[in-house]
């Protein structure tokens, strides 16, 4: 285990820490404060920053994050990041490593490691696996960018729990707080310590069921699923980008500055753990996943929905 001093994290929805509420009522916890927390049990004093914001494009990553986690001279910096970028038809992913590559090497030329994230695999979702290829893509990228500069490598590509769809909310785009403490999980693996779970462990429930009443009626409920999430989920997306508006617009980072862990903070961090790994419920929205080739009709019908991949 290499021995961080502090760190910092950057990136969009997913490591500002969306779809994970504290325990106490205080805001976001989300993988990259469970993974401090994991990190400052090992190394009191760590001094920790979140610089990430929900709905930013990986231009604004680079542009905005970048250079100020440059300027903190953290040890360990991530990046995730990218995910908002690949919900625009017209975004490509071979553009999108070239910032990426761009991003890494002013962060190890200020010699910090920098801690990389592949995207997730969208296979568990009608329309989202619109976008499959070009992720998979992406993900290729990370792989090799993170290999030549010697980067550490969280591959949530190969996280195949995640293609649970109980470990995401209903939005389809943020994981649940057991979702956040499984990449918590495998980040500390990364970095070479284990926190003493296993983010393989299968989930306690079972998984959501439809009464027996033959494959049209799994289908069609399936397919209302999806209808449901278009006009809840992806049509606000779509409005606001036609009107310029992103979800993180007058939002700040909630930890802009280095400041070390305090012990209650870390406390927030167990305690989110423990009622994380309790197993999540079965939410109602939850219905199994369809073939693929029966959806083929419906996505096609959704197609708008390719680019309602929301700001993750």
């Amino acid at each position: 285990m290499a021995h961080f001093q502090s760190f910092a994290a950057l990136g969009d929805s997913f490591t500002e820490g969306v779809g994970d509420p504290r325990v106490d009522g205080t805001g976001l916890a989300g993988w990259a404060d469970r993974f401090a927390g994991h990190l400052a049990d090992r190394m009191p004093g760590l001094r920790y920053a979140n610089l990430a914001i929900r709905g930013k494009l990986l231009s604004e990553v680079l542009d905005e994050q970048v250079p100020v986690a440059v300027g903190m001279g953290a040890d360990l910096v991530s990046v995730a990041a990218g995910g908002n970028d690949l919900l625009r038809p017209s975004t490509e992913p071979d553009d999108l490593a070239v910032m990426l590559e761009t991003a890494v090497t002013e962060l190890t030329s200020a010699g910090a490691t920098v801690m990389m994230f592949t995207g997730f695999d969208p296979k568990a979702f009608p329309v989202l696996r619109l976008i499959r290829g070009k992720s998979a893509v992406l993900t290729m990228h990370v792989r090799e960018i993170a290999s030549r500069h010697g980067c550490l490598i969280v591959d949530l590509w190969g996280m195949h729990v995640l293609t649970d769809r109980r470990l995401w909310q209903p939005d389809r785009l943020h994981l649940t707080p057991d979702g956040h403490r499984r990449v918590a999980l495998l980040a500390c693996e990364v970095a070479g310590f284990a926190p003493g779970e296993d983010w393989r462990e299968p989930l306690r429930d079972a998984p959501a069921t439809l009464p027996t009443a033959g494959a049209a009626a799994t289908w069609v409920t399936a397919r209302w699923n999806d209808v449901q999430w278009v006009l809840e989920h992806a049509a606000p997306y779509l409005s606001r980008r036609l009107h310029g508006v992103s979800s993180g617009d007058g939002i700040v980072a909630k930890r802009p500055e280095l400041t070390v862990l305090q012990p209650a903070e870390r406390r927030q961090a167990v305690l989110a753990d423990r009622s994380a790994a309790a197993g999540p419920s079965v939410p109602d929205h939850l219905a199994p996943v369809a073939s693929r080739g029966s959806a083929g009709a419906v996505n096609g019908s959704l197609a708008a929905g390719y680019a309602a991949r929301r700001e993750a």
